[in-house]
């Protein structure tokens, strides 16, 4: 974990003990007081926290603080952006990725809702530099801006980078025409053969991975092997069953932040990685991440959004009409591509539904779906993953 003395780290274990009931209960059930931690690393007897029971923490996220900005997710689940400068910490990456003060970004995460958006604002601001906070949408404005305004680096997924490097080279761009100079990447894969044509253009890609409760996580930085861990966190491969922190083969990531202002303690992030073997495993600086492999539980990441079964379930059940749905998800060129099977209610008006249910799954899940009636789909299984990262 990067900074901090005993003193510091036995203070802010203290405070969030004293704040949050549960962290209480789980340092008891480990034999540990608060007071008594003086290392990051003492707290790997800890159990590994999940998602929903972060989410039940920190219920009280607005009580007594007035954050700069609050986020939904689907649930609806409500999280505060936490205090400070630059509070995910985007910053090591970006500038490892070639940012320099007076770069001109273009921000291509969602800015509606989720924290995505926000959170490359601040690591972009935090390094001298300035946003274009361009989104998802108008491609083609986001092309000619990257032009006028002589934009030199991009944040986003990399499949949408591709698809603005697509619109540059059909109104005649080449890669000496495009400003573009570096871009950080995150939220889906990158295979090699979508990296090499994004590098074709002369630009320097970093993948980076990073989650909305801790901000970054690993970022590649051009010296090694796989993804280096950031400064300011502690990060564990850990054992699916109980926790128990891995030197080699796959594992939950679980990461632990000692701060003021909504603090981790061993969060399990629900994704899976292993360490690189050159890279070295366990605490110290210079480990690496071999990437995401793989989620724990069963939900998928779709451009760059988690799916999980239970929300399809809850989305069919607010779309009139159907008996059914289910997603398949496939890759073409790159890009995720996201079928939504329905099976249309017996006496329900075809053309009527199909339209419903775009429209539902656009509003519940913020992506949209080509809909295809069919006769029948297994609802024990609602998301069908057919993509190969190969």
């Amino acid at each position: 974990m990067g900074g901090g003395h005993d003193t510091d780290v036995s203070r802010l274990v203290q405070a969030a003990a004293e704040r949050d009931p549960a962290l209480r209960e789980r340092l008891a059930d480990a034999g540990l007081e608060a007071a008594s931690v003086t290392e990051a690393g003492a707290l790997s007897a800890v159990r590994v926290q999940s998602k929903d029971e972060m989410v039940a923490a920190r219920a009280h996220v607005l009580s007594g603080e007035t954050p700069r900005r609050v986020f939904q997710s689907p649930g609806p689940i409500y999280e505060a952006q936490p205090a400070g400068e630059d509070p995910w910490r985007w910053r090591e990456a970006l500038e490892a990725a070639g940012l320099t003060p007076g770069d001109i970004v273009l921000n291509c995460f969602g800015y509606h809702l989720s924290p995505a958006g926000a959170m490359f604002d601040e690591g972009v601001i935090a390094a001298g530099g300035t946003v274009l906070p361009a989104g998802i949408g108008n491609q083609q404005l986001q092309v000619q801006a990257i032009r006028d305004l002589g934009i030199r680096g991009y944040v986003g997924l990399p499949s949408y980078l591709k698809a603005l490097l697509d619109l540059h080279a059909a109104d005649g761009g080449t890669a000496e025409s495009l400003p573009l100079q570096w871009a950080v990447v995150t939220a889906e894969p990158l295979p090699d053969s979508l990296r090499q044509e994004l590098e074709s253009w002369g630009l320097r890609v970093r993948m980076a991975y990073g989650t909305a409760e801790a901000g970054l996580i690993a970022f590649e930085d051009g010296t090694g092997p796989g993804l280096v861990t950031a400064a300011g966190i502690t990060v564990e491969v850990c054992d699916i069953a109980d926790g128990t922190p891995l030197d080699e083969g796959p594992g939950e990531v679980v990461v632990t932040i000692l701060r003021e202002s909504a603090p981790l303690i061993r969060f399990g992030t629900g994704d899976l990685s292993a360490w690189v073997p050159d890279g070295g495993p366990g605490g110290s600086g210079g480990q690496r991440l071999a990437g995401v492999l793989g989620r724990t539980g069963q939900a998928v990441k779709v451009r760059g959004m988690f799916l999980h079964p239970a929300q399809v379930r809850a989305a069919a059940s607010q779309i009139p009409g159907i008996d059914g749905l289910r997603f398949v998800i496939d890759r073409e060129d790159h890009k995720d591509t996201v079928v939504a099977e329905v099976v249309v209610a017996a006496g329900a008006d075809e053309a009527a539904v199909v339209a419903r249910a775009a429209e539902g799954i656009r509003s519940a899940l913020r992506f949209r779906a080509e809909v295809r009636p069919v006769a029948q789909v297994d609802q024990a299984e609602p998301i069908d993953d057919r993509r190969s990262w190969d």
